[in-house]
């Protein structure tokens, strides 16, 4: 089995010569996307290097408390992102989003960890720490998606869902269609991805491991634990903030809460 072969300082260097290639094609096409390319890579590498760092103190000090405390740091700025990247601001739906991230989240990373890898004990930062990672990150896309667009049918199919409160439907009734086409918005993505894999891409989890020299046979069963842990996190994610944030577009009375001068894009 081929060894490890670690990247040295110097040899990282020259990989960031390969951002050249965007940097000059910025450059001929006037795509002013240099700034861009220049934060992005200082924030690679800053981000990358200290969670390294991070990740190599928690292995040493095993502590339990302090996995669990970078875990639900790393959850809640997901939430925050995806606050961002949503363009409703006439719903306060940070606090059920937040709420709902940190029951899914961890319920899925811990029965990944838990009971399908098996380690010991649960909390292991070796796995707990990146597997957590990988369901905040796939999950968070998958929440924006779900929610923008749960807020853009909202606002262009409100006559319909007024009519439907009008003639006695609730809340839920009536956005029964909306809730649907938003949660499979956000699903389709994880279910294309397990369309392509192992076919037209390697995943992250497969390459890093054979890279890392594991077994090809090991690294596919991981990856496929993967595959479904993040299919599973983002139906559980969505539904559970849709459930949450759908009830808060409407008053007591059954009305919309939301006002009729926002501009759909």
């Amino acid at each position: 089995m081929t060894t490890f072969i670690p990247i040295a300082w110097h040899q990282l260097l020259i990989a960031l010569g390969l951002v050249g290639i965007s940097g000059a094609a910025s450059l001929y096409y006037h795509l002013k996307l240099e700034r861009d390319l220049l934060v992005g890579v200082c924030r690679t590498f800053a981000q990358l290097l200290a969670m390294g760092y991070l990740l190599k103190l928690l292995f040493g000090l095993n502590n339990a408390l302090l996995v669990i405390a970078v875990y639900l740091l790393m959850t809640f700025i997901s939430v925050h992102i995806v606050h961002g990247r949503v363009k409703e601001k006439q719903v306060a739906y940070f606090a059920p989003t937040t709420l709902a991230v940190m029951l899914s989240y961890s319920l899925i990373t811990i029965v990944v960890t838990k009971v399908i890898i098996g380690a010991e004990p649960w909390w292991s930062p070796q796995y707990f720490i990146p597997i957590g990672g990988m369901v905040a990150g796939n999950s968070m896309n998958a929440l924006s998606l779900t929610l923008e667009r749960f807020f853009s049918e909202l606002h262009t199919k409100r006559d319909q869902v007024e009519m439907y409160l009008c003639y006695g439907a609730d809340y839920k009734e009536a956005t029964e269609s909306i809730f649907r086409t938003s949660l499979k918005a956000g699903m389709i993505p994880a279910i294309n991805s397990m369309m392509s894999v192992g076919l037209v891409s390697l995943p992250g989890m497969m390459t890093g491991q054979i890279l890392a020299g594991a077994d090809p046979q090991d690294a596919v069963r991981y990856q496929i634990v993967v595959m479904l842990m993040l299919v599973g996190s983002t139906a559980l994610t969505s539904i559970l903030v849709l459930l949450l944030v759908r009830k808060r577009c409407f008053t007591a009375a059954m009305t919309l809460f939301l006002k009729k001068d926002r501009s759909v894009e």
